[in-house]
């Protein structure tokens, strides 16, 4: 466990995401993955998202303005007056939340609050623990600034950046392993990777937390070179897709804010451009370590 008097700074997908504690005995802590991707103190440089995190009593809260997304499990979405709220409960907790997040329309500032019956005393506490983190970046990231794929990420030994998307069980995971280990090679994650463009109009792609099997989950990125949408075969070999069929793959393996026509389109457009920039082809493989051989020799 990495901890913080008050105040940490995570850089996850090249976003920097400070978290200042406004109540003085709350402990800020990060444990697991997520640990990677602190920065250390003394690096802190401009911050793109600017959280507080405050203890509060949260037994009877209720969410101001009408629900905008229920998956039907533990979290609902709220809007009012531009301004969205997450509101999280559990099994242990019922309906009372033991989190709850509230955001500008920009998603670049809010505030956490925490139900102080549901942690423990004295313990250190990451008020972004899963799932907020993730549905945190990737409403920023659909106001125009990237996308979160469901994609196995890495560097070749040669700095090449390498994208092999897929849903669950497509073989992301197994790529990450066959990769895994070889001189020189860099594997940003199993399972979730962030593409943004950049100002010089390049595209790269960034490890994130949200591993897969492998719990593979490196901070840093690289230039995106090639896409590579997987599929099982009995042979490796790679197969030329139209751009919108290579876009339609891309979208069905991502993680957009589905209650927003705006991040929909933004979305959409995105994958039309990075199908232009980057080679997108079908790769049919048999997972071994003929497949990473395959992948070098193209």
């Amino acid at each position: 466990m990495t901890q913080s008097a008050g105040q940490m700074i995570l850089k996850i997908g090249d976003a920097a995401i400070e978290i200042v504690a406004a109540s003085e005995d709350l402990p800020l802590a990060v444990e697991g993955p997520s640990q990677a991707f602190l920065e250390a103190a003394g690096d802190k440089g401009p911050t793109d998202i600017r959280l507080r995190a405050r203890w509060a009593d949260l037994d009877g809260y209720r969410a101001e303005g009408p629900a905008v997304f229920d998956p039907g499990h533990l979290w609902t979405l709220y809007r009012k007056n531009g301004h969205y709220t997450f509101q999280f409960i559990s099994p242990v907790t019922g309906r009372v939340p033991y989190k709850v997040g509230r955001f500008a329309a920009d998603f670049a500032s809010g505030e956490v609050l925490l139900h102080r019956p549901c942690y423990p005393s004295g313990k250190g506490v990451y008020p972004l623990d899963y799932p907020l983190d993730e549905l945190l970046l990737s409403n920023w990231l659909a106001l125009g600034r990237g996308v979160i794929l469901h994609a196995c990420g890495l560097a070749d030994s040669a700095g090449r950046g390498l994208l092999f998307v897929g849903c669950s069980g497509a073989g992301k995971t197994t790529t990450a392993r066959l990769w895994l280990g070889r001189p020189g090679v860099r594997v940003f994650s199993d399972d979730r990777i962030v593409v943004r463009k950049k100002e010089d109009g390049r595209f790269w792609m960034f490890g994130t937390p949200w591993h897969g099997a492998a719990e593979i989950a490196l901070a840093g990125g690289a230039a995106l070179t090639r896409i590579f949408l997987l599929a099982r075969g009995a042979t490796n070999e790679l197969v030329p897709l139209a751009a919108p069929d290579a876009v339609r793959r891309l979208f069905v393996a991502s993680f957009p804010p589905f209650y927003s026509a705006g991040a929909l389109g933004f979305t959409l457009d995105f994958f039309e451009e990075l199908v232009q920039a980057a080679p997108c082809e079908e790769y049919r493989f048999v997972p071994d370590a003929e497949a990473v051989e395959f992948v070098e020799r193209t």
